[in-house]
């Protein structure tokens, strides 16, 4: 049974080629939903260790904003995780959205005003437009083939790149527009992001029907039907009983500490350097064309190579990216390509990962799983960017990269222990 067009209410069951086409349909919504979500959190997190120093006065407080970010997105994981699991992806990615707006617009009160606790909440409400857009990518998956999952995933990721692009660049801009007004001028694209998702969340909310999710669960087998599986207890014990689930859950996390970690500061080691507004945002522009632009090869490869490929690729980009950028100093170009590749990479581990675990739990807990491993990478990258700010004030943007680089070393060591000890036979599902 799924949902007829409009209601999330049974249906009759639907045929192969309705199910193939009922994909394409939810492809396109979250593709355009991507597209236009991807714009406001770029827009905004350029600035936000900028704004984070002028309100505390210390650069040493300048991870906390990109921080509270994260946080943000993580806390937020698990319960959107239970309402997707109870009501289905609609009403989930709709929330998520609209908590990004009033986020938005607690950080441009917090601005104006000059108070930093009030911009750290702000900031951490923001962060849950961010779990949104993570979000999307498993809904792409939810009525995929097997053999064409992470390309499903990649398409989606893929969606973000004209908006995550165009959003650093639109910085100076969306400052520029609120020149001579009460709201200061690093605070003005959080205004334009606060629109933004917003009108996201409206897509989301009308187009989004069916629910992939719903309906995929409908047409599940029956064993794997019941309430119980569906819980978050279910979801933790699937991933105990799964070592590619592990891995899957190590490998989304590893990837985005090291990524948010390096990227978080890069802004500031760019302006230590001389770097002003229009170069920054050129660079994170830059970075997150790698993030986004090439998921669709990453898809492609986890699917025919096999998911822990990728995983290994993930991890010698990230190592690159980290000695290049780390060693760039005063060279805007060696960092720019630092950055690339630090995007690059993480595009293959969260392609691959995200993949993986998809594939390795029942489809009954994917929901809740996929909840817990964005907490999980969230959380961690938290704690990453917090340290970030520490390490770039004490010892510098070089060793701020050696760390991120020696984070990879575990993920690359349980890749090889579980591609010896837990092959699989179908390389697209899983291998």
């Amino acid at each position: 049974m799924t949902a007829s067009p409009g209601t999330d209410r049974p249906a009759p069951p639907l045929g192969l080629p309705d199910v193939a086409r009922l994909q394409r349909r939810t492809s396109w919504v979250l593709i355009a939903g991507q597209i236009l979500g991807g714009l406001g959190v770029p827009i905004s997190i350029a600035l936000a260790p900028v704004l984070a120093t002028e309100i505390s006065g210390t650069e040493a407080m300048s991870g906390l904003a990109s921080t509270a970010a994260v946080i943000g997105t993580a806390l937020v994981s698990l319960p959107l995780a239970a309402l997707m699991t109870a009501r289905g992806r609609r009403p989930g990615l709709v929330l998520a959205y609209a908590i990004g707006a009033v986020g938005a617009g607690i950080v441009v009160l917090a601005a104006t005003i000059g108070n930093f606790p009030l911009l750290l909440l702000g900031m951490a409400a923001f962060g849950a437009a961010s779990s949104a857009n993570l979000q999307a990518r498993f809904a792409a998956a939810d009525l995929a083939a097997p053999d064409r999952r992470a390309r499903a995933i990649s398409v989606v990721v893929w969606a973000s790149t004209l908006g995550a692009v165009l959003g650093p660049n639109l910085s100076a801009p969306a400052s520029r527009s609120f020149a001579g007004t009460a709201i200061p001028e690093t605070a003005g694209p959080f205004v334009w992001a606060a629109v933004v998702f917003l009108l996201t969340g409206t897509l989301i909310g009308v187009l989004l029907r069916p629910d992939p999710l719903l309906t995929a669960r409908a047409l599940a087998p029956p064993a794997e039907q019941t309430r119980e599986g569906r819980s978050l207890r279910a979801g933790f014990a699937a991933v105990k009983a799964s070592p590619r689930a592990r891995l899957a859950l190590v490998t989304v996390a590893v990837s985005h500490t090291v990524m948010v970690s390096i990227m978080v500061m890069t802004p500031m080691d760019l302006g230590h350097h001389g770097a002003g507004l229009e170069l920054i945002g050129l660079v994170i522009s830059i970075h997150i064309a790698g993030m986004f632009a090439f998921s669709p090869l990453m898809g492609w490869l986890a699917d025919r190579l096999g998911r822990l490929s990728v995983i290994g690729l993930a991890a010698g980009l990230l190592s690159v990216a980290a000695l290049l950028a780390g060693t760039a100093g005063p060279s805007h170009g060696r960092t720019t390509l630092g950055l690339f590749l630090l995007g690059l990479g993480w595009s293959a581990g969260m392609v691959s990962g995200s993949a993986l675990l998809t594939d390795s739990v029942p489809q009954a807990a994917r929901a809740a799983v996929q909840g817990l491993s964005d907490l999980t990478m969230n959380a961690a990258a938290g704690v990453g960017g917090a340290a970030a700010g520490l390490v770039m004030s004490q010892a510098g943007y070089g060793w701020l990269n050696a760390v991120g680089a020696a984070l990879l070393l575990p993920m690359a060591a349980l890749a090889l222990f579980t591609a010896r000890r837990h092959p699989v036979a179908a390389k697209g599902a899983g291998g």
